[in-house]
C-alpha cells in the first residue's frame, strides 16, 4: 500500500467552493479501476492550505468511507505548527486511514534539529505509520538526508516522499537508512529515474488524470522492464511537465474537468482558474498522453 503509483488526490469542489461528494466518489472509483496503489487525501495537491481543519478531517473521512476498503487511504496531515500536526494526526487515528503523509513545516524555515523534533513529536503521538514529505520548492526548507536518517530510526516513520527532483537523494538516503525504509518520488517528471535508482514508487499528481498509465509505469519499473517503462513515460512527459505550468493544483483540476473526472475545476483563493493562454498547452499534453 506504500509502493507503486499513489495518487495525490485533488479535492473536487462545486461552484460554491464546497467539497463535491459525487465527484470525489467518481475519482475514487476511477483510481480503483485504474490500479492505483493508494490515495493520499488532502495532501498539498488536495488544497490542504485552503481547507479549515474541520473540512480537512471531513474530506479524509469521506474518502475513507467512499473507498470502503477497496483502496488504502493515506491522510495528508502536514502543518507548520507541531501542536496542530499532532492534533490533526490524533483526530484521524481511528478513522481507517493506513498512515499519514506529513510535509516539512512551511514558511517557518526551521533548522534541521527543528525538523527532526517536529516529526519526532508527531510520530510519538500516534501509532499510525508516518511518511515524511520533503518539497523545499513549496516549503522553503530542505530536509537533508542526515535528518531523514535520524527520523528513520523512529519505529513508525516508515518512508519519505522526496520531491526535490534531485536524484542523488535516492542513494544518499539509502546509504543512511535501513533496507525497509520506503523511498517514494514526489516529482512525476523524474519518478521513473528515481525508481530505477531504487525507489519504490511515486506519490503522483499525474495519476489524477492518468491513473492506469501511472500504475502501469510503476509496475513496469518494479519488474525491471525499463525499456517499456521509458516508452510509456515519454508519452506522459508533456503531462508531467505541464501539470505544473501554473501552480499545482490549478492545471490538474482543469485537465480532470476536461476528461470528465470532476464536474468543476473550482479552486479557492488565492488559487485562481487556469489562464486562457495555458489551455492549448494542456490540451496538447492530453493528446500527447493519449488520454483523448
Amino acid at each position: 500500500m506504500f509502493t507503486g503509483s499513489i495518487v495525490a488526490l485533488v479535492t473536487p469542489m462545486d461552484e460554491n467552493e464546497q467539497v463535491c461528494e459525487s465527484s470525489l466518489k467518481k475519482l475514487i472509483d476511477y483510481h480503483i479501476d485504474g490500479g492505483t496503489s493508494a490515495i493520499v487525501a488532502v495532501g498539498t495537491t488536495g488544497e490542504s492550505a485552503t481547507l479549515t481543519h474541520d473540512e480537512h478531517i471531513d474530506v479524509v473521512l469521506r474518502t475513507v468511507e467512499l473507498a470502503d476498503g477497496r483502496i488504502p487511504v493515506i491522510a495528508g496531515t502536514g502543518t507548520n505548527a507541531t501542536a496542530e500536526g499532532i492534533a490533526l494526526t490524533q483526530r484521524l487515528e481511528k478513522s481507517g486511514v493506513v498512515g499519514c503523509l506529513t510535509v516539512v513545516p512551511y514558511y517557518n524555515r526551521p533548522t534541521q534539529e527543528g525538523i527532526f523534533q517536529h516529526f519526532k513529536a508527531i510520530a510519538q503521538s500516534t501509532d499510525l505509520p508516518q511518511l515524511l514529505y520533503n518539497v523545499p520548492g513549496r516549503t522553503g526548507c530542505d530536509m537533508l538526508p542526515e535528518t531523514v536518517a535520524r527520523l528513520a530510526e523512529i519505529k513508525n516513520i516508515i518512508g519519505i516522499k522526496e520531491a526535490t527532483g534531485n536524484l542523488s537523494r535516492v542513494s544518499q538516503i539509502q546509504a543512511l537508512t535501513k533496507e525497509d525504509f520506503i523511498l517514494l518520488s514526489g516529482d512525476d517528471e523524474t519518478a521513473l529515474d528515481f525508481m530505477q535508482l531504487g525507489g519504490q514508487g511515486v506519490i503522483s499528481v499525474t495519476s489524477n488524470v492518468a491513473a492506469r498509465e501511472m500504475a502501469q509505469l510503476c509496475a513496469l519499473a518494479a519488474a525491471g522492464q525499463f525499456t517499456e517503462a521509458r516508452a510509456l513515460n515519454q508519452r506522459l512527459m508533456a503531462l508531467h511537465q505541464h501539470l505544473f505550468y501554473e501552480p499545482n493544483p490549478i492545471p490538474v483540476k482543469w485537465v480532470a474537468k476536461q476528461l470528465g473526472l470532476i464536474a468543476n475545476d473550482t479552486l479557492r483563493l488565492p488559487m485562481t482558474p487556469l489562464s486562457a493562454t495555458s489551455e492549448p498547452i494542456l490540451l496538447q499534453a492530453i493528446r500527447d498522453a493519449g488520454l483523448r
